[in-house]
């Protein structure tokens, strides 16, 4: 994979809009939108993968239809200075994380958690607060989205976690 800029053409921007539209678009129909044959389509779509321009397709699932029903916003606040893998480290651990991300400002990182419920996601926030550099959160529940066709009204989770009474099995959840 190519790490440096990605260089592409009108045409690519084109074909990369019709996709994140619709990655099931067929190259045919893009062709036909963009004025090129199914093969030079593949073709470009193709090298765009190669050089890491487009980096997957993927599903947008509505997260209450995986029983997901609740989501938050969580700034996590450290002792001292924790390194960002070691953040990463830790969000890893916890399937109910759907990003997380370094942030400037006050907080340490930011991260989404989606949940079964406000009991789930309690219990979910119990686990991040037992780390021992992390000396604080600050939790905000998302009641909407005020952009219903954005990604992050989307899920990244596979299957939502079965509510066992146990804790959850990242293995079978991710």
């Amino acid at each position: 994979m190519n790490s440096g800029a990605a260089s592409f053409d009108e045409l690519d921007r084109k074909i990369i809009t019709a996709l994140m539209a619709n990655a099931r678009t067929s190259f045919a129909e893009i062709g036909s939108s963009v004025g090129l044959s199914a093969t030079a389509v593949k073709r470009r779509v193709d090298r765009l993968r190669e050089t890491g321009v487009i980096t997957g397709f993927t599903a947008t699932v509505k997260p209450a239809a995986l029983g997901w029903r609740t989501e938050a916003y969580v700034e996590v606040y450290c002792e001292g200075a924790a390194p960002p893998r070691r953040l990463a480290e830790v969000v890893r651990n916890h399937p109910e994380i759907t990003a997380a991300m370094t942030v400037t400002g006050g907080a340490d990182a930011l991260l989404h958690v989606r949940a079964r419920d406000v009991e789930h996601f309690e219990e979910v926030l119990e686990r991040i607060r037992v780390e021992p550099f992390i000396r604080k959160t600050i939790s905000v529940m998302v009641l909407s989205h005020l952009i219903p066709d954005s990604p992050e009204a989307g899920a990244t989770q596979a299957v939502p976690p079965q509510d066992t009474g146990s804790t959850i099995d990242a293995a079978n959840v991710r």
